[in-house]
């Protein structure tokens, strides 16, 4: 599935009102939730989830270690490595993941939206600065597998 049909499944979300949408095509597998009653400062979540055979094609600043995993930004947004401000972060260098574990938030369209971990392993270097802006391919975390 495509980054752009990610895009167009959130903006029927947002201009449909429901409050959640599952999909399964193929390998992935896409899941964009609202927050219908949040006070007005909370923006909708959206989760995107993609299964790991379908990895994201583009150039990381630097190429990684044969055992090294580059977790890559699955859409243009900004990037947060907190649930909400002076919340903990999700990871931290030296954390131990697992699959499925959420790594950090991409606000995109007034959408927040979880990357999570395709692999198990430990995350040895954090790539990307707080509430920085992120592009498509973007490099975040790499990981080391276990």
């Amino acid at each position: 599935m495509s980054n752009e049909e990610i895009k167009e499944l959130i903006q029927l979300v947002v201009e449909s009102g429901i409050a959640e949408l599952e999909l399964e095509r193929g390998g992935d597998r896409v899941r964009i939730r609202r927050t219908i009653d949040a006070p007005a400062s909370a923006a909708p979540v959206a989760v995107a989830e993609t299964a790991p055979a379908a990895p994201v094609a583009a150039a990381a600043p630097a190429s990684p270690q044969s055992n090294e995993h580059i977790v890559k930004s699955p859409i243009v947004g900004t990037y947060y490595d907190a649930p909400k401000p002076g919340d903990p972060p999700f990871v931290k260098i030296g954390d131990a993941v697992e699959a499925g574990q959420v790594l950090c938030i991409i606000e995109s369209m007034k959408l927040m939206n979880e990357i999570e971990s395709d692999i198990a392993g430990t995350v040895i270097a954090k790539l990307m600065e707080n509430g920085r802006p992120v592009e498509y391919g973007e490099a975040l975390f790499t990981i080391r597998p276990r």
